[in-house]
């Protein structure tokens, strides 16, 4: 599958206005690609934010973890998954028997978006066409690595890989066969984070993974 194709699947039909398509190097390696990603200027959140927070993990990894965005430890560390939410999920990772290390994890956009509140940066949702703009680096992501299981961590990831119309409340742990890869949706670990019930939460989170050791 070309990066081209894919890009255009993951933003269902609508990467025509994806900014980062242009400098998304062709026939390029990981690292390739991350050392472009740092001077993408696709869509707007470059300004404000400290810097690209690509993917990191094998080249080889057969799972791909995609989630929103990076959160405002991630885009001062310039790693995905660094923050309360990551280490919620390692902590899950490792009850279900998953070795992190060797999970490839990344996610649908590159640049922290925030609200500044005091001395505060408070996550703020990506939109659609923030999604749209920054799916070429996804869709590259996946074409180098070729992974058997994509896990949305989300629905902003989920509706990048699956479409606008998936429906992470309807069809959670769902696998669904796409030609490249196999993928399952389930929440965002920062969603586990903020849930009134922690640990009905975290269970449920948990079960989801189990689907995703086993289909390993």
């Amino acid at each position: 599958m070309t990066s081209d194709h894919q890009s255009n699947r993951l933003a269902n039909g609508d990467a025509k206005g994806s900014g980062a398509a242009e400098f998304v190097p062709a026939g390029a390696d990981l690292a390739q690609l991350r050392a472009a990603a740092r001077k993408c200027r696709g869509c707007g959140l470059y300004r404000a934010a400290t810097q690209t927070v690509f993917g990191t993990g094998p080249s080889d990894a057969a799972v791909v973890m995609v989630g929103e965005q990076p959160g405002d430890y991630e885009d001062r560390q310039g790693q995905p998954f660094v923050g309360p939410a990551g280490r919620l999920l390692e902590r899950a990772l490792e009850e279900v028997g998953i070795d992190r290390d060797a999970v490839y994890l990344t996610n649908a956009v590159k640049h922290f978006k925030f609200v500044e509140r005091g001395k505060r940066r408070i996550h703020k949702q990506p939109g659609r066409t923030e999604v749209v703009a920054c799916s070429a680096w996804l869709a590259a992501e996946l074409q180098v690595v070729e992974p058997a299981l994509v896990v949305c961590l989300g629905a902003v990831a989920a509706k990048a890989v699956l479409g606008t119309d998936f429906k992470v409340s309807e069809r959670r742990g769902e696998m669904v066969a796409l030609p490249a890869y196999q993928v399952i949706a389930t929440v965002h670990p920062s969603a586990v984070l903020r849930a009134p019930d922690f640990e009905s939460a975290y269970s449920d989170f948990v079960a989801d993974l189990r689907k995703v050791h086993a289909a390993m």
